[in-house]
């Protein structure tokens, strides 16, 4: 199960992150500012985010494989369709959709799929399997920037369709989240609920709020160098390979956060090590800020890639540890809507500040900003918990 939810996920978000490499491409072939750009990633990231809440819950009523295997297809087919792209509209509305829903149909249902399955080391298996987000960052944006050199754009988006049809495809086909036979073959619910709390029971706690505001400034900032740090280091003067390497240094070191975050986070606390990742977050955007160094850029890389991929490591069991297992990937996914609003904002607005001031300074401080308050946000969540503990 661990090795279905990792393929998924490197596969997904492997072929969104190389949007980094095909940005150049598309800016040459429409002449289009970085911001309209930019929106075509945002898009994307805001279907796959808002799919989360009903893929999570679909997942949980009919089991992930089904809702995975739709995925699987879309991913496929928006791909397809994006070599055929005419204008940067046609790009909204098959790249940004088509992807985003595949991705939205593969992510939640199965990081859902996990939590069953394990029970004191849960964080860590998650954090194993959602390295597969980490190796889609280090392994696809080469490939697509070796794909557009060796081809042309038009036909590396036609070999990553075919790519996500036959590996995600068989991960599809196998995922599951019946660990102990509770559920009919195919993926049906039997009568007996699991424990925990139900989607609008989440919704009226204060800890349910508190997490999805900090995911507003705090996700949707993180993926503003995914978009805009190879456009930066190409700015900077370093050529287009260098460039995409920067997005693969943060894929590195995510895999190595999501390998290491979820044992420590085990034992240390898992809010306490969601805080700090936000704060870890903030620190490297003040790095970016200040460099345009190429050695210095690729640790902000390296290290930023580390904090972000402990945040997705953590976050499923805080969910779980939370809520309970009845609906948690709907609970999931209800979340992570808040995720998919800061993301249309943060590479957006990003983009459209440098159109209008020639520089990403601005985007970055703000950026730092949004960190250090999502941090704040976790940490009174933490204080709030442990008074309650006492009390």
């Amino acid at each position: 199960m661990v090795l279905c939810a990792f393929t998924l996920m490197c596969v997904g978000f492997g072929c969104v992150y190389t949007f980094a490499a095909f940005f150049k491409a598309i800016e040459a072939e429409f002449g289009a500012s970085r911001g309209h750009i930019a929106l075509v990633f945002a898009l994307c990231a805001l279907v796959y985010f808002s799919l989360g809440a009903p893929a999570g819950m679909l997942a949980d009523r009919v089991g992930p494989r089904r809702v995975a295997c739709a995925g699987v297809v879309a991913m496929a087919a928006g791909l397809a369709a994006a070599s055929q792209a005419n204008s940067l509209v046609f790009l909204y509305a098959v790249y940004s959709i088509g992807v985003g829903v595949g991705v939205g149909l593969t992510y939640v249902p199965s990081v859902g799929a996990l939590q069953p399955w394990f029970g004191a080391n849960r964080a860590f298996a998650t954090g194993i399997a959602v390295s597969g987000i980490g190796a889609g960052n280090i392994l696809f944006p080469p490939l697509a920037a070796w794909l557009i050199e060796a081809m042309g754009w038009r036909h590396a988006y036609l070999v990553l369709a075919a790519l996500a049809l036959v590996a995600a495809g068989v991960a599809a086909l196998v995922i599951d989240n019946d660990p102990d036979g509770r559920r009919r073959a195919g993926g049906g619910a039997t009568n007996e609920p699991l424990p925990g709390m139900t989607i609008a029971e989440a919704a009226r706690t204060r800890e349910f709020r508190v997490l999805y505001f900090t995911l507003i400034f705090g996700a949707g900032c993180t993926f503003v160098p995914m978009v805009h740090l190879g456009p930066y280091a190409m700015d900077a003067g370093y050529g287009a390979t260098e460039a995409v390497a920067l997005v693969s240094f943060i894929g590195l070191g995510s895999m190595a956060g999501r390998f290491g975050a979820g044992g420590v986070a085990d034992r240390v606390g898992r809010i306490p090590a969601l805080a700090g990742t936000y704060v870890g977050l903030g620190l490297m955007f003040v790095l970016w800020w200040t460099t345009r160094e190429y050695w210095v850029l690729a640790a902000f890389a390296l290290v930023f890639g580390a904090c972000y991929g402990a945040f997705v490591a953590i976050f499923p069991a805080i969910t779980m540890d939370l809520f309970g297992p009845r609906q948690v990937s709907g609970i999931m996914g209800t979340l992570y809507t808040a995720a998919g609003i800061g993301t249309l904002a943060g590479p957006t607005l990003a983009g459209a500040a440098f159109d209008a001031t020639g520089s990403y300074s601005v985007p970055i401080l703000a950026s730092a900003v949004a960190e250090f308050a999502a941090a704040a946000g976790v940490v009174s969540l933490a204080r709030r918990m442990r008074r309650a503990r006492h009390a």
